[in-house]
């Protein structure tokens, strides 16, 4: 049966006061290592909040970074690990349930400014993909670093002095933009990116074991995105990666359909009081609702529903 998109509700984003200079820019989901729920909220003054739910109170703060925090992201596999990209140019792996820093991925081959965007691949637990204002996507390895990932469970010490390493060489780093990298996600062993060019570009990364760092880019699909050629815009896609929404300048959201070839757009969501840019989409689990966060303070909800 066909599906169309209904608008369910218009909701005002509420701001919960903590300090007078905090302004969220990013919220992920995560548990400790005893199943409680945490939300995990970063943004401008560089200090992430680990807030328990269930209390309504912070759980933990983690400072470290130098700057803003762009993007948090947790590890599928250990809910209590989170990734966090930085203004300060780099990726942060933390542990919530120790508070500690494990690695820093910068250095040397590190990015070269603003890190915007951060995902972890969702079947390869050593694999994260970072991308940002210089125009790279950058695929590291935590591999050789895992033990110290392992260790950051058992810490019992002050968080301050566990042994953070510093993970200064990707393994892979790609140059498919000419302009800021703001999104990148993990399509199985793809990589779907975003840049200010209108369009969601799907890759592959060919590496070259023999020499880190190096390799090919195979570019298999693009998907338009009309009025949507600034930055700082996130998209989402369900758990079955089979749909992924993206809003625009405009207030309005386009879903594509990731697995055919050539791609399909499923709809473009639109209405008469959204007109303003759309920052972040998020997906449910079976892609039937999707919600979007925009400039003017609102969350708009939509849902699909059956039609004849």
């Amino acid at each position: 049966m066909p599906r169309r998109w209904n608008n369910w509700c218009t909701a005002v984003l509420h701001r919960r006061r903590y300090q007078k200079d905090e302004s969220f820019y990013t919220v992920s989901w995560a548990c400790n290592i005893d199943g409680t729920p945490f939300l995990v909220a970063g943004g401008l003054n560089g200090i992430i909040r680990v807030i328990d739910t269930g209390s309504e109170k912070i759980y933990k703060s983690f400072v470290g970074h130098g700057d803003s925090i762009n993007e948090i992201k947790t590890q599928p596999l250990k809910p209590s690990l989170v990734l966090s990209a930085s203004k300060d140019e780099s990726v942060r792996l933390w542990n919530i349930h120790t508070g500690i820093c494990i690695l820093i991925f910068a250095g040397s081959g590190g990015h070269r400014n603003e890190v915007l965007s951060v995902d972890f691949h969702p079947s390869d637990i050593y694999r994260i993909a970072s991308c940002g204002m210089d125009n790279t996507v950058k695929i590291w390895s935590m591999k050789e670093f895992w033990t110290y990932v392992e260790k950051s469970f058992t810490w019992t010490d002050l968080p301050s002095k566990f042994p953070t390493k510093y993970v200064q060489f990707p393994v892979f780093i790609a140059s498919v933009h000419t302009n800021y990298v703001d999104c990148n996600r993990w399509i199985g062993d793809f990589i779907l990116s975003k840049s200010v060019d209108s369009e969601l570009v799907l890759w592959e990364p060919r590496m070259k074991e023999q020499s880190p760092g190096e390799g090919t880019v195979d570019i298999l699909q693009k998907y338009p995105v009309p009025e949507c050629d600034i930055w700082f815009i996130k998209f989402s896609y369900d758990f079955h990666l089979k749909t992924v929404a993206v809003g625009n300048r405009e207030g309005k959201i386009y879903v594509w359909e990731v697995q055919s070839n050539p791609p399909i757009l499923i709809a473009k969501l639109t209405h008469a009081e959204s007109k303003s840019t759309i920052r972040l989409t998020a997906m449910s689990y079976d892609g039937s609702t999707i919600l979007s966060c925009c400039d003017d303070g609102t969350i708009w909800r939509w849902d699909v529903v059956a039609s004849s």
